[in-house]
């Protein structure tokens, strides 16, 4: 038979070892919400981007990659 301090050491091993792995997923949020936010930024200056060079070639530009901007006609 199994006694009740062995079931009580499991149970607490048990415990601790869960509450270290919700505090190590507590402290990875910010730096995935960091990162999630940088990720955001980049998509949409590169929208803006794409946005910019359609534009130019819609209007009869020529896009200069190398300025990063259009060359008017």
């Amino acid at each position: 038979m199994v006694g009740w301090p062995k079931i009580l050491g499991g149970v607490l091993v048990l415990a601790a070892i869960t509450w270290v792995i919700v505090e190590i997923r507590d402290g990875a949020r910010p730096e995935r919400t960091a990162i999630e936010r940088q990720n955001n930024e980049a998509a949409n200056r590169a929208h803006s981007r794409r946005n910019d060079y359609d534009s130019c070639l819609a209007a009869g530009g020529l896009w200069n990659f190398g300025a990063g901007k259009c060359d008017r006609p």
